[in-house]
């Protein structure tokens, strides 16, 4: 096995995401459990990831449940203070990789309105090579299209790619379409699974 590409998860993996850092100013962990869960935020979240409007997720939300939008809305333009900085360790791997020789390639779960924000909270995505954003194409993982997409795009063969992602679901997509996949659990062990697949990471 040759792994000569590295395909890289964002938040996460690279980077902390952490919405209820906005809701906390003003709302208990219970509170802000039965916020998430009335409004279903994961399903909406996942819609702005697959490049649906944030105006129009917002007008569902002020529809359905009139009290949250407040909230919701607040977190939308608060977004950058929900992103924690780099995971540590991270830009250090990463750089030592591109510095080996190694393809480095995003494919992240993001809205486009918002990705703008993710270079300056984790310096590492400027070593990409380039970067498939769910936002920017209207698919997201565990889509298998989105990962034919990175791959015809950037002419990628599978089984010389290893992706990192801390999703099961996207890790087990990835697999069923032949490319190496790690779940990521911390750059330590990370570095641990790469190696073991023959790369170089010192």
């Amino acid at each position: 096995m040759n792994i000569t590409t590295v395909i890289y998860d964002f938040g996460q993996v690279l980077i902390g995401w952490d919405p209820r850092r906005v809701w906390r100013r003003r709302m208990s962990e219970s509170e802000i459990d039965a916020f998430v869960e009335e409004i279903d935020f994961a399903r909406r979240n996942h819609g702005l990831d697959e490049g649906r409007p944030f105006a129009q997720v917002l007008a569902e939300v002020a529809e359905d449940a009139p009290d949250h939008a407040p909230l919701l809305e607040e977190y939308w333009n608060s977004f950058a203070d929900s992103l924690t900085g780099p995971i540590p360790g991270s830009y250090d791997l990463a750089h030592r990789l591109h510095t080996n020789g190694y393809r480095l390639l995003g494919l992240t779960n993001w809205s486009a309105e918002t990705f703008h924000h993710a270079v300056a909270a984790a310096p590492a995505v400027s070593l990409m090579e380039g970067t498939v954003v769910s936002g920017e194409v209207g698919m997201a993982k565990p889509d298998p299209a989105i990962f034919h997409h990175l791959l015809n795009t950037f002419s990628v063969r599978p089984q010389e790619a290893v992706f990192i992602d801390d999703s099961p679901a996207n890790i087990a997509a990835a697999r069923d379409l032949g490319i190496n996949a790690i779940r990521f659990r911390g750059v330590e062990e990370l570095t641990e699974d790469l190696v073991r697949l023959g790369v170089r990471c010192s």
